[in-house]
């Protein structure tokens, strides 16, 4: 029996951990298997009419707009988070996971603004959470607090956080995440699956790089997950000209507007950070010839001459070799 998309997905019933990280080719997609891949859209329709359960509420966004929340504190959360993911290779969900256990928290209950360590406090207990959810190796409470994490907490006490965190989100950490959709609008996209690694490593990247955008939270994660496939398939030629428009017929629930709004902030955002990260290069000045030209007459000269004074071009680019390269990213921390 030939093999369809449903291989791609083995654990959707079970979670939203369906193993599209492993790194292993996904086999081509046929129509055979009509039962199971009717029961994925399914699963997926499931996904979306829940997804609204693991989201803050609809006036999250506005308390970061009307500054009765700290946008530049969670900013700085979530990008300590995106560091730790780094530093210790955690799947992308991982990271994910953490920022929304700390939003949906955020939004029910509020901590002290006039102080830093409560959001870090609550950061690493998220990061822990999220960690013990989908890793098969957990660094302890101690070792967790590494990358510029400015107070370091003892075991006892982010104990003690996760708990009150596991309480106000009700233990309902199994979330439904924009990772719970890509692996499907992939296969949507490209039934071939012949760009299939590509899309979702590279809308996981495009997930992750606009996580501590508060303008994200406006949308729910399948409009999220279509919007990253589809500026993931903007970088294939085969795939360039997908239209937008096309993607609420992927699954039903799906919301056209959404999905063309998302898709046109994340664009913006990702040729953003194409640039900033664009290396500036110097300009170079075309000296060779009247350097020839100096050392021929110097050669010819039968006379020792006393030593020219510089020319205005010798010193310009003796003023350029002393310049630093230009980095975008030199205002960052690791």
């Amino acid at each position: 029996m030939s093999v369809t998309c449903s291989s791609n997905f083995p654990d959707l019933l079970c979670g939203e951990d369906s193993g599209i990280f492993s790194g292993e080719s996904s086999p081509e997609c046929s129509s055979s298997d009509l039962e199971s891949s009717a029961s994925i859209e399914e699963s997926i329709a499931g996904f979306i009419m829940d997804e609204r359960n693991f989201v803050p509420g609809f006036d999250y966004l506005t308390q970061f707009q009307t500054q009765s929340l700290d946008v530049s504190a969670r900013e700085q959360s979530v990008a300590w988070i995106l560091k730790v993911q780094a530093y210790y290779n955690f799947q992308p969900l991982t990271a994910y996971l953490s920022v929304n256990y700390m939003d949906r928290f955020l939004y029910s209950r509020r901590l002290p603004q006039n102080k830093g360590w409560p959001l870090q406090l609550l950061a690493v207990a998220c990061l822990s959470l999220a960690a013990k959810m989908e890793e098969p190796l957990v660094p302890s409470l101690l070792d967790l607090q590494v990358k510029g994490a400015k107070y370091i907490f003892e075991t006892k006490t982010i104990r003690r956080m996760e708990l009150l965190v596991l309480s106000v989100l009700d233990w309902r950490l199994r979330s439904v995440t924009p990772f719970s959709f890509i692996g499907f609008f992939a296969c949507k996209l490209d039934p071939t699956v012949a760009f299939m690694g590509f899309l979702i490593s590279r809308a996981s990247e495009i997930i992750l790089s606009n996580i501590q955008e508060a303008s994200f939270l406006e949308y729910w994660p399948s409009s999220i997950a279509a919007a990253a496939i589809l500026c993931a398939a903007n970088e294939i030629p085969n795939l360039s000209l997908a239209n937008p428009e096309h993607a609420e017929s992927w699954c039903d629930g799906l919301s056209k507007e959404k999905i063309i709004s998302c898709y046109r902030l994340m664009q913006q955002l990702v040729l953003n950070d194409r640039r900033r990260k664009a290396p500036k290069v110097l300009p170079q000045l075309r000296v060779t010839v009247r350097a020839r030209m100096r050392s021929s007459s110097d050669s010819s000269s039968s006379s020792p001459s006393p030593s020219p004074s510089p020319s205005p071009i010798s010193y310009k680019r003796r003023k350029l070799n002393n310049c630093l390269w230009v980095d975008d990213d030199k205002g960052n921390s690791e």
